[in-house]
């Protein structure tokens, strides 16, 4: 498969790099979720507080069992989520003990995706992991809709991987899994 990802991606990846992807609306800015030094830096370059939690996006659902405890979720809200993926649907969902407040801001729910863009989903299946998503922007400033407008802001500090953004005009949408309630439309 010739995926085009930047030489060494998955040693750079393991080792704390921060990867600025395209995503359904926008540039994400992406990192290992179990490297808690390497979520700080990308949390410092976008000077995002860690309070606010951060998304967890994957290829598929196998991808976030480590970070999300299932029993916690009845057998409708499980489905109502898994029937929403792939696609651009993100569930605040009950933790696992994985899933460290790094992730999560404190919160005991954790966001997680099963993203149906296709570049996510082949960076994914590549690193074998989910990875963490957040906008590739500076906090309070409009995220990248580009790989040009990401390097504006994010140059020397990240790898980039190629692609384009999808068809989204915004955000994803963000539901509670325990209520189904909407937290952010998108």
């Amino acid at each position: 498969m010739n995926n085009n990802f930047p030489a060494d991606l998955k040693s750079k990846f393991k080792n704390g790099a921060i990867i600025a992807y395209p995503t359904e609306a926008v540039f994400g800015l992406g990192c290992d979720p179990t490297n808690e030094s390497a979520v700080f830096s990308l949390l410092k370059i976008k000077q995002r507080p860690v309070e606010k939690g951060v998304i967890l996006i994957a290829s598929d659902i196998s991808q976030l069992l480590d970070f999300i405890d299932m029993q916690a979720l009845t057998n409708d809200r499980k489905s109502e989520i898994f029937a929403s993926w792939p696609g651009p649907n993100t569930w605040l969902v009950p933790k696992s003990e994985r899933a460290k407040d790094y992730l999560t801001g404190g919160s005991e729910l954790i966001a997680v995706r099963v993203s149906a863009h296709p570049r996510v989903r082949e960076l994914c299946q590549y690193l074998d992991s989910a990875i963490v998503s957040t906008s590739a922007n500076i906090s309070g400033a409009a995220p990248a809709k580009t790989l040009e407008q990401a390097k504006l802001q994010f140059e020397q500090k990240v790898v980039f991987v190629q692609g384009t953004v999808g068809d989204q005009q915004n955000p994803t949408q963000i539901r509670n899994g325990l209520t189904g309630q909407i937290i952010r439309a998108s």
